[in-house]
């Protein structure tokens, strides 16, 4: 099976948009449950000792539009790799 490469990284962009709003979501309503679920992502580093929240609309913005960017590139390049060595 083939993966065309922009429909995979166009899916993997939607797909990481929606969890990145889920995400500003869960951060704004429960603060304290996500910093420990960061920090435990992070292998046990002290976060909150790093930054507090930024939730103002700017960063939002600017993350959320990096991260579906960087995503989108992932997809593509995945989709290059896997049909790479899925003629092997």
């Amino acid at each position: 099976m083939k993966h065309d490469p922009n429909v995979t990284a166009n899916a993997l962009a939607v797909t990481s948009a929606i969890l990145y709003v889920f995400c500003r979501i869960a951060v704004s309503l429960f603060p304290d449950l996500s910093m420990a679920i960061a920090q435990s992502w992070f292998h046990g580093l002290e976060v909150s000792q790093v930054s507090g929240w930024s939730l103002s609309m700017g960063s939002f913005v600017l993350g959320l539009v990096s991260f579906a960017i960087t995503a989108w590139f992932t997809g593509y390049l995945f989709a290059k790799v896997y049909n790479f060595f899925s003629k092997k």
